[in-house]
């Protein structure tokens, strides 16, 4: 027993220290956004000596931080609405569908998972060109539906194995259509799922920074809230101060969203594990 006990206690505390290592530079960059330029180039580990908060009414202003959040909003909620609503549909079809087409369609749809992005972002370029998705806000949440479906359709379509036939079978016997069927019965059922997939695509669609790099850099009115951070990275000089303060402001809203919603998470992949 006593074994046992040392085994937890040297585990929890290997965990403390991975813990450290991962947050330590997020500790890094927050208490260095409260820094001078001068104090970030004099030493970068110090404390601040005082705290600059000028950097953040400074940043708010120059990059028109309400503007930003907007865009920032809209695109992520366009992609979420949109990689949710394909996916869990798709993920049913393909799930209550078992014939050997509906295997070959669902290994098709979560094979782009296993591609790097950078391979194939300047054809994706090209073709949001020939869309007209690229310079677009809007355009750019349809994108994510792309690059968000696979990794849904995954999740959900274990989920969906998990759950009665009979459901469906009673439903259409009392005359319920397909749509009505997944909607009204299926749909709710794949809640904690859902609302896992909805943190999870949120922390990434609003933090992401390459595609809205290669998108929606080209207007100050179409940038989200990451390329902010990169404006004040320059070619010679780099605003080091008001970079991390803008890193801080883009972030710390989708952190709060994690904090908030992070029980959801354990529940839906517990739910997930149980019911794949």
């Amino acid at each position: 027993m006593t074994g046992i006990k040392w085994k937890i206690v040297f585990l929890e505390f290997l965990m403390i220290i991975i813990a450290v290592l991962f947050l330590y530079p997020i500790l890094l960059v927050c208490y260095n956004s409260f820094k001078s330029f001068s104090e970030v180039m004099a030493n970068v580990i110090a404390l601040p000596h005082h705290l600059e908060v000028a950097n953040y009414v400074y940043v708010w202003k120059f990059i028109d931080y309400p503007r930003l959040f907007l865009n920032n909003s809209v695109v992520t909620a366009i992609g979420v609405l949109g990689i949710i609503g394909i996916s869990s549909a798709g993920a049913y079809m393909l799930s209550r569908n078992r014939t050997l087409f509906s295997s070959i369609v669902y290994i098709f749809c979560i094979i782009p998972m296993l591609i790097p992005f950078q391979s194939i972002m300047i054809a994706v370029l090209k073709l949001a060109k020939i869309f007209h998705l690229s310079e677009s806000v809007w355009g750019l949440g349809v994108q994510y539906w792309g690059f968000g479906a696979p990794m849904a359709i995954f999740i959900y379509h274990g989920f969906v194995k998990g759950i009665p036939r009979e459901m469906d079978e009673s439903a259409t016997i009392d005359g319920a259509s397909t749509v009505t069927l997944f909607y009204r019965i299926i749909f709710p059922l794949l809640k904690p799922v859902t609302a896992t997939i909805i943190i999870i695509d949120v922390m990434w669609i609003w933090n992401d920074f390459l595609l809205p790099l290669i998108m929606v850099n080209g207007s100050p009115s179409t940038k989200t809230l990451t390329l902010a951070a990169y404006t004040f990275v320059g070619q010679y000089t780099t605003d080091w101060q008001y970079t991390m303060t803008a890193m801080v402001m883009a972030v710390f809203p989708s952190v709060v969203v994690f904090i908030l919603m992070q029980k959801q998470i354990v529940k839906g992949v517990t739910a997930g594990a149980v019911k794949g």
